[in-house]
């Protein structure tokens, strides 16, 4: 039996938000995915959710705060991967081949829904739709890999910044925690030198420079969009990649 309230309760949610851009979720749909949502942690700052190289993880959906996927190199420094934000499914690869490439930390206190990988394969064989919307998921997530690489190989500094914060807008945009003018963000500059591969005082003279050319400013943990659309084509930002244009099953 279908349990209308959990379905209304969980359309809501960032993560159907998410999915429903690519499919239109039926109550049966979501009353799966509900279950999924049961098993709810709370993970403190500093705190790694997932860990490199440990096998038998969870895998888990964001439903507050925001974290960052990273690699620990043999010298031990740290590349960020990305950031992840509400709505993101954390850890697929994880569950799926059974080991962890990689680390997941908290940046803010971090609410998430633990999914462990007999209920992912379960909700998938109930529902052939959500299995095809998390796979489109993961593959808008691959698609914004590509595109980091772009940032780190041809991209000048001031572009890549630019870029990866119009990206991570549109993001926040599909979950409704974003507009077209701005964003709350809870980044640091060491945290986004890490991930675009400069330091920390080249991404302060970045920020700088975007203000005073009129394009964006970043203070006090808010991304505004000065002038949105000089900032898309000084970036050459184009959200195909991103897949948000609406349900393409109904």
């Amino acid at each position: 039996m279908i349990d209308n309230t959990a379905a209304l309760s969980i359309l809501d949610s960032p993560f159907a938000k998410k999915l429903s851009a690519f499919v239109k979720l039926a109550p049966s749909d979501l009353t799966v995915m509900s279950d999924l949502y049961r098993r709810r942690r709370t993970f403190p700052i500093g705190m790694d959710m997932i860990h490199q190289g440990q096998a038998d993880q969870s895998a888990y959906v964001v439903a507050s705060g925001w974290a960052c996927s990273y690699k620990i190199l043999q010298g031990g420094t740290r590349q960020i991967v990305d950031f992840q934000i509400p709505g993101d499914f954390l850890g697929l690869r994880s569950v799926l081949f059974r080991t962890a490439d990689h680390n997941v930390e908290p940046i803010t206190l971090v609410q998430a829904s633990e999914v462990r990988q007999r209920d992912l394969l379960y909700a998938f064989a109930e529902t052939p739709r959500l299995a095809m919307a998390v796979l489109w998921a993961a593959s808008r997530d691959e698609a914004m890999v590509v595109e980091h690489l772009v940032d780190l190989g041809r991209r000048n500094a001031s572009e890549r910044m630019a870029h990866f914060l119009l990206e991570l807008g549109a993001r926040l945009r599909l979950v409704g925690l974003g507009e077209r003018s701005g964003y709350s963000c809870p980044l640091s500059q060491y945290l986004l030198a890490d991930a675009m591969g400069l330091s920390a005082v080249h991404v302060n003279r970045v920020l700088r420079e975007l203000r005073e050319e009129g394009l964006l400013t970043f203070q006090k943990g808010r991304v505004v969009f000065d002038d949105y659309d000089a900032l898309v084509e000084f970036a050459s930002f184009d959200r195909d990649y991103l897949d948000h244009e609406g349900p393409l099953l109904n």
